[in-house]
């Protein structure tokens, strides 16, 4: 992207930025609190634990960042038995978590009791918000019917590399002045047993994806797929994306912008269509 065009853009996602719903508040506004949960059970990725002296991980810096303008409180835990405590407290969860909820974890952070996951589940169905982000979906997934709340399912991924996003939602909350694709170095999923109610507001564009060999045209060549979108659980509302792998991911103005939409919609502070468009903007997927 040519410097001009790079300036332009981020711009408009400054401006886009603080014209969400979650922007400046007035001194009346009630300051929202949401649960950000990163437990892993298989690999953790270095964006949910501190480094280099830090005391707080990348992501929950950048997220913790993020409320200052927009008024939230993030509570950022690994310990599983949030679950079993006062949900009631949080307007939105966010998930970066890896593996099973409920299995041992060998860095010994308690995981998610059954009836602690029951709750979680109940609060969802009932109108609790999910934002959830990249590896989140190991621990949604296809052996439990019910808790499969993301819509998806990761097959595995390939190498990183710079690939192009889709704009198929753009009046969804997060989208202003992204354009009609933007794109961004990342380490990009390929998904299975997606759901049929997916609202879909970015989608993998695998064209030049299909060029690679080896393992990564296995993950990648077949039809553009469904990368971020929203959906329905009962009550509540749930958004996906692929994307969070890397720090420079959760730094991108687009990214950002993104994710405070994401959360505006997710604890009911602006509506938007999430009528089910995956057979139509992701026919082959």
């Amino acid at each position: 992207m040519r410097r001009r065009d790079f300036l332009r853009t981020s711009g408009a996602l400054a401006v886009g930025l603080w014209s969400l719903p979650v922007g400046r508040a007035t001194a009346a506004e009630k300051r929202r609190k949401v649960l950000y949960f990163t437990r892993s059970t298989g690999h953790g990725h270095p964006v949910v634990y501190p480094a280099g002296g830090r005391k707080m991980s990348h992501s929950e810096t950048i997220l913790r960042q993020l409320g200052k303008r927009a008024n939230f409180d993030v509570e950022h835990t690994k310990d599983g038995r949030v679950f079993d405590g006062n949900l009631a407290q949080y307007d939105a969860l966010m998930f970066y978590s890896n593996g099973s909820l409920t299995a041992p974890s060998t860095e010994g952070y308690p995981p998610v009791s059954s009836k602690g996951k029951v709750r979680l589940l109940d609060a969802v169905e009932s109108g609790k918000g999910v934002v959830a982000f990249h590896t989140a979906n190991a621990s949604f997934n296809d052996r439990d019917p019910r808790g499969a709340i993301l819509g998806g399912v990761a097959l595995g991924h390939g190498s990183q590399q710079n690939a192009r996003m889709l704009v198929v939602s753009p009046k969804f909350p997060g989208l202003a002045g992204l354009g009609k694709s933007f794109s961004m170095l990342e380490e990009w999923y390929a998904f299975r047993y997606l759901k049929k109610d997916l609202h879909v507001i970015l989608v993998q564009d695998t064209g030049p994806m299909k060029k690679a060999r080896g393992y990564d045209k296995k993950m990648y060549d077949r039809p553009p797929y469904p990368a971020t979108w929203a959906r329905m659980q009962g009550k509540g509302r749930v958004f996906y994306t692929s994307m969070g792998h890397r720090e420079d991911v959760w730094t991108n103005p687009a990214f950002q912008q993104i994710t405070l939409g994401a959360l505006a919609w997710a604890m009911g502070k602006v509506e938007a269509d999430v009528t089910p468009n995956m057979a139509k903007v992701t026919p082959g997927a």
